[in-house]
């Protein structure tokens, strides 16, 4: 390696670190990060980007010396283009044409793209982001490059952690050692997104607050040309992972709603197969409401403080416990129990999933006494016998484990042939009696929720998530001396 290789590394890592202890935006810090890499190696471009919540997608939060289109020509998919650096490697492709890795070949060389070279972002060891170089000719990097490249991302690693840190920091929360309840941000609180309109950014916390994962302004559709180069282009202000869908959002300004209502009309008579909406503030909450995030009229459900697990999050893990039990209880009958009636909605989904037969029953229980005298007495038997039978006890919350040990004792009395517990929340925290569980859904913390099927004071048992509940409002609360 040439005396000036090594001089360009050194002023570019210099440059990186000054930077980083200015007092400039995390977005301009990133974007300066990416400039002196790129002049560093020598290439035209380089970005910086994020993994989302679900690890699909790569988000840009430092961008250097690449195009508009070219970085909005669709999400990045991390799983389809250059996969392997999900895995920690460093990867390097020297024709983008006939790399299958490059998931978007045409719009690379219409960029002018001819080499690309993609390293991890690690935080204590697991991947959360990549740092990617560009160039327009086609370019062979060397092993110095590799490891540049590597010391980069590394401190691009420690700055984003660094800004996590200083945003629970002004959330109120406590130094490690101080606190007792591990903090927890949103699944966008990560981005350093800066927001056209202030409406943006009050649908992206609408949007955090249902835990719907989204991305802002993640491609750019052409919409028409002139000369052979593109007039015209529409950029959705969100897209929707989840539900594959774009939105648009408006006011009520007619000049405006006039404009964006021709764009997205040319937009779907371009690109048929691109599901796109125009929405106001309104029509989003009939939207939520449609796809089971919120009551119609509502923006928030009063008392819930965060949503822990949305619908599909929990149709997905009660698809996933239904296939594994299908499978250990694969040519035998199947007794599902259930004690009411918290247990309803699990009961009703699990069992639609399952793939072998099936009986239900229910048992009802009450409880008497204070604290922790509390007696469990039996108030509704099974209707069934199940000696001989293979059961399930399905539970929707198990926390101290006391009324479960009760229940597998009564049930284990009638001579069951098996018996196991499968329970779709687990309050592990809380345990005072060791009972097996052996099909678990989530783990959660030691909080009050509600949702789907867990009730307060016998309401809120039909919100389709789940998410943590306080009787009072926030405001209203008396902190504990």
């Amino acid at each position: 390696m040439s005396q000036e290789r090594k001089d360009n590394y050194y002023l570019a890592l210099r440059q990186i670190a000054r930077v980083a202890n200015s007092n400039l935006s995390l977005r301009r810090i990133l974007n300066s990060t990416a400039r002196s890499a790129a002049r560093a190696v020598g290439v035209s471009g380089c970005r910086i980007c994020l993994l989302d919540a679900q690890k699909e997608y790569l988000i840009n939060v430092g961008v250097h010396g690449l195009s508009d289109f070219y970085l909005k020509k669709a999400p990045l998919d991390a799983r389809k283009s250059i996969p392997e650096v999900l895995e920690g490697k460093v990867v390097c492709v020297t024709d983008v044409s006939q790399d299958k890795r490059v998931i978007h070949p045409q719009t690379a060389k219409t960029a002018g793209i001819s080499s690309i070279m993609a390293a991890p972002l690690m935080e204590k060891g697991e991947v959360v982001g990549e740092i990617r170089l560009y160039t327009h000719e086609p370019h062979q990097f060397s092993a110095a490059d590799k490891n540049f490249l590597l010391t980069v991302a590394n401190m691009s690693a420690v700055l984003l952690e660094r800004d996590e840190l200083h945003r629970l920091l002004e959330k109120g929360y406590k130094l490690p050692g101080e606190q007792t309840t591990p903090p927890q941000l949103p699944t966008t609180a990560r981005r350093p997104t800066e927001f056209v309109h202030p409406s943006e950014e009050e649908f992206a916390r609408l949007l955090d607050f249902y835990r719907i994962e989204w991305l802002y302004e993640p491609r750019s559709f052409p919409l028409r040309w002139e000369n052979g180069s593109i007039a015209e282009m529409c950029t959705p202000d969100f897209y929707l992972p989840a539900l594959d869908l774009y939105i648009e959002l408006t006011t009520l300004k007619q000049n405006l709603v006039t404009e964006k209502n021709r764009k997205i009309r040319r937009l779907k008579e371009l690109y048929p197969e691109i599901n796109i909406k125009l929405l106001n503030k309104a029509d989003f909450l009939r939207l939520l409401a449609k796809y089971g995030y919120g009551s119609l009229g509502e923006a928030k459900v009063p008392n819930i403080e965060r949503i822990l697990f949305t619908h599909s999050q929990i149709q997905r893990r009660v698809k996933t416990l239904a296939r594994k039990i299908s499978r250990d209880y694969a040519g035998k009958h199947l007794t599902l129990v259930g004690v009411l009636k918290g247990v309803v909605c699990f009961m009703t989904d699990l069992m639609q999933h399952l793939s072998i037969p099936v009986t239900v029953d229910f048992m009802g229980i009450s409880y008497y006494g204070i604290g922790e005298d509390q007696v469990v007495k039996i108030t509704k038997d099974l209707d069934e016998s199940i000696t001989g039978r293979d059961v399930l006890m399905v539970e929707d919350i198990v926390d101290t484990g006391m009324t479960l040990n009760y229940v597998l004792r009564h049930l284990q009395s009638h001579d069951p042939a098996s018996l196991r517990v499968c329970t779709l929340l687990d309050k592990r925290v809380r345990r005072l009696v060791d009972v097996p569980l052996d099909y678990v859904g989530f783990e959660i913390p030691d909080e009050f929720i509600v949702g789907y099927g867990l009730d307060y004071k016998g309401e809120f048992r039909n919100l389709p998530f789940i998410g943590t509940f306080h009787p009072q409002p926030k405001k209203e609360r008396i902190s504990p001396k």
